[in-house]
């Protein structure tokens, strides 16, 4: 067996500097090779996705970077909080008769002085951060895909980390439980196969938020932040609240700050801000190799074996009935969550997006806050992003909800409302009293407004203002119908009793992640004939009712495409389309306080 040529974990670099050399030694001259990957990162690509080993590729995380050398293969998840821009480094550079690169080494430690053939290069700066919300059960489990390397590199200090409480097990493959089966790992820039964490709290971020109180990064010395620096990528290519899962060379952040020993005259000149020059940040830094845009598959712990219709209908018909038991055995608001939770911007017309569904459940006051935690929890449990928010006058005058750039420090200090896209915000507004807004108060009432209405988030960069599109799900909880934020759709909230046992097996939950992932995802179309049924009821609808506009008619096509993707289909028919109707007169009689006995079959 004929071992592996480089060590692409303990050593990178030395792949990176030896394909380098072969192609200094085949392409001359040098500048041929500006701006261009000369062959490493297909080495890196073919080790961790061709051969599948990306699993043994360590997390870099608050826990890990304990006992993480520099200089190491690592890999790091966050979402794209702030682009401080591109900067310039030496390259390459040439020692003696040899050209030598710096490219991917965030701390390069060759001799400098009195060197003059060198070639200025240029790479792009992130600043990424955990994902706002992002709850347990998406966390790879960091020390099972990371647990032989680790006690490899450090095998004296295995017994250190148990003391310490950080504990190393050997798990390599989550067990296939029952018709769930793991997600295949060798796929191009795709996959891992690392079992996942349940549980009921946030990991990266809190649970419940007061307005004004939130931070992204948290307490000084409790977030955990990295500097990403990327190599030969189109700019169009990444984007700020991108979710992220970027492989690369580890530095430490005590040796990017290396002082007067090591003076980078180049770096200075060219970039000389407090976040750009590396040597100057504390958050670590990860010189990336390769990247990939992160979707909810990519955090699903298994998936179904076989998918059919069938499947997709029972893991619909659980899911209502679970959703129904956390809402008080209100089938009507569980029907109407379901869609809301399947909904997202699929495509915009000018301003306006399409396929957003927000809804505002009504009839919430301080009697029934314990179906608001019961479906806060239920919520985590199967979404990956989640915020819960509580609206206070207070807060909405205090509060930071727009992003907003500090040109002390450079950088992009994040509001509430910068979250990543397919995000769930929940806002509680039970505890809304009436007050005086101030002026800060009325532009994020403006804000959140926007949000409902447009799906664009507001950033401040003091001179100017740029809105950037968004795609964040959003429930609102209120005693009446919100004055702050117009909903897609209103519904009267009538919970009947209190259920306890809300404990489901993580089979189970896996499942309802599954298909909520999925059938969110899936493309929708209406046949010819179909659209001419619907133009019919639409046109008799709008007879029978003046009031009717073309909100409302968007509302129930989108209700329309939602539905039919809860069945598992694509394509909408009649008996979907009923069922469409069904739910809007159901809601209409609840608007007027007529509610029937029976809600829906």
């Amino acid at each position: 067996m004929v071992g592996l040529r480089y060590d692409f974990l303990a050593n990178p670099l030395g792949v990176v500097r030896s394909t380098f050399q072969e192609a200094v030694t085949a392409i001359n001259p040098l500048p041929a090779l500006d701006g261009l990957d000369w062959g490493a990162a297909d080495q890196f690509r073919q080790f961790l996705f061709d051969d599948g080993r990306i699993s043994d590729v360590p997390m870099l995380n608050a826990e890990t970077i304990k006992w993480l050398q520099s200089k190491t293969l690592v890999r790091f998840r966050g979402m794209v909080q702030d682009m401080p821009g591109n900067e310039y480094y030496v390259g390459a550079y040439k020692d003696g008769e040899k050209w030598v690169t710096n490219k991917f080494d965030g701390n390069p430690c060759g001799p400098m002085d009195g060197i003059t053939d060198t070639r200025i290069w240029e790479r792009r700066l992130l600043y990424c951060v955990p994902v706002p919300g992002q709850n347990s059960w998406t966390q790879v489990s960091y020390e099972a895909t990371s647990s032989r390397y680790a006690i490899s590199m450090h095998p004296s200090r295995e017994k250190r980390h148990r003391e310490d409480g950080f504990s190393i097990t050997d798990v390599d493959m989550v067990e296939i439980v029952g018709a769930w089966v793991d997600p295949p790992n060798n796929k191009k820039m795709r996959g891992n196969d690392a079992n996942l964490e349940l549980s009921d709290d946030h990991t990266m971020s809190s649970q419940q938020n007061t307005l004004g109180l939130y931070s992204v990064f948290g307490d000084e010395g409790t977030s955990f932040s990295c500097l990403i620096k990327v190599y030969d990528s189109p700019e169009s290519d990444l984007k700020l609240n991108d979710v992220i899962e970027f492989v690369g060379i580890f530095t430490r952040d005590s040796e990017l700050n290396t002082g007067e020993n090591q003076k980078d005259d180049v770096m200075d000149e060219f970039c000389d801000d407090q976040l750009l020059n590396g040597r100057r940040t504390k958050a670590p830094c990860i010189d990336c190799v390769l990247y990939r845009k992160l979707a909810i598959d990519d955090f699903l712990v298994s998936r179904p074996l076989e998918v059919t219709q069938d499947v997709k209908r029972a893991l619909r018909e659980s899911l209502t009935r679970h959703l129904t038991f956390v809402l008080g055995n209100d089938n009507l608001a569980a029907e109407y969550l379901l869609l809301h939770l399947l909904s997202r911007v699929h495509s915009r017309t000018d301003t306006m997006p399409i396929g957003k569904l927000s809804l505002n459940l009504t009839g919430f006051d301080e009697s029934m806050s314990i179906f608001g935690s019961q479906l806060k929890h239920a919520l985590m449990n199967i979404l990956p992003y989640t915020q819960y928010v509580t609206l206070t006058i207070h807060s909405l005058n205090s509060a930071q909800l727009a992003s907003k750039k500090d040109y002390t420090t450079n950088r992009l200090v994040p509001g509430l409302l910068q979250l990543a896209e397919g995000s769930h915000l929940t806002i509680d507004e039970t505890s809304l009293q009436t007050g005086i807004l101030n002026s800060m108060g009325c532009e994020n009432a403006e804000l959140l407004k926007r949000l409902l209405e447009l799906q664009k988030v507001e950033y401040d960069f003091t001179y100017y203002k740029m809105e950037m599109a968004a795609d964040i799900q959003v429930l609102i909880l209120s005693e009446w119908k919100s004055l702050i934020m117009p909903a897609d759709l209103v519904l009267p909230f009538h919970p009947s009793k209190v259920e306890c046992d809300f404990s489901y097996n993580e089979e189970i939950l896996n499942g309802w992640r599954w298909y909520l992932g999925s059938m969110k995802s899936e493309t929708h179309t209406i046949d010819p004939r179909m659209q001419k049924v619907v133009e019919d009821d639409l046109v008799a609808a709008r007879q029978a009712d003046r009031s009717l506009g073309t909100s409302d008619f968007s509302r129930w096509l989108t209700m329309g495409r939602l539905m039919s993707l809860s069945f598992g289909e694509t394509c909408l028919n009649g008996e979907h389309w009923e069922k469409v109707k069904q739910l809007e007169t159901y809601r209409k009689e609840r608007l007027i306080g007529s509610l029937p006995k029976d809600d829906i079959e």
